[in-house]
């Protein structure tokens, strides 16, 4: 019969090294929960697992330079997932740097999560939580994370605005049309600048999405300050952007 503590170090084989885990991933039974715990503890005091906080343990890398730790996206990975299913992602700087939009790498990387609040504090990385205008999912954070850009665009350090909307508007161009559909779906959730930005993106893109939901759902009155002018988006006029 196969031990509790023979079946975690079978799973744990399974796991490439320097990747993180948590117990739901070990493939125990809710009535095995005591003796796993004990199993883990001994693996950590013979080196094969450590522990980087409560419930949540890496499988160190070795190397002839000694032991490497995980990086910054593989420690996050557990707390941006519940059961296999994703239910937060990293935005922020930590975004708008990796999309090429930043030099700029924050000491504290945001996490957004629709009804959980992500906190994370170890020696690797540390993260803070915000809250998501949508729910997230494996099918939408990478549509949440350009409408994030629209939303922070005045706020992201350095940011040339020129090179910044060529590279959105790539961003945009490799999306098929239903998932441009989705992002103006999810758009409507977002403030009302954001929905003026993608607007104007879009028209610029000469998309064949119908962009009257966004018109729609803007007050003709209203204005928004971006400090884009015509030379960098010849369509924010026609989206009341300045």
């Amino acid at each position: 019969m196969i031990t509790v503590s023979q079946k975690i170090e079978t799973e744990i084989n399974k796991f490439s090294d320097g990747s993180t885990f948590r117990y739901e991933q070990l493939a125990i039974e809710p009535q095995e929960f005591f003796a796993a715990t004990k199993a883990v503890e001994r693996l950590i005091a013979k080196g094969m697992i450590k522990r980087i906080s409560t419930g949540i343990f890496y499988k160190p890398k070795k190397t002839i330079f000694g032991e490497l730790k995980p990086s910054e996206q593989e420690v996050l990975k557990p707390y941006l997932f519940r059961k296999g299913k994703r239910i937060a992602y990293i935005t922020g700087t930590s975004l708008y740097n990796r999309l090429g939009l930043t030099t700029q790498i924050p000491k504290n990387i945001k996490i957004a999560s629709k009804n959980k609040r992500i906190t994370v504090s170890n020696e690797i990385v540390k993260a803070s939580p915000i809250k998501s205008y949508v729910n997230v999912t494996d099918d939408n954070f990478y549509l949440l994370e350009l409408l994030d850009v629209l939303k922070d665009f005045k706020k992201i350090p350095d940011l040339d605005k020129e090179s910044a909307i060529t590279i959105i508007i790539q961003k945009l161009k490799d999306l098929n049309q239903k998932e441009v559909k989705l992002l103006i779906k999810y758009s409507l959730a977002y403030p009302p600048r954001v929905r003026a930005f993608l607007g104007a993106l879009l028209e610029k893109m000469f998309t064949k999405s119908d962009l009257s939901t966004l018109q729609k759902s803007l007050n003709p009155l209203s204005e928004y300050s971006y400090g884009i002018n015509k030379d960098i988006l010849p369509t924010a006029q026609n989206w009341k952007i300045k």
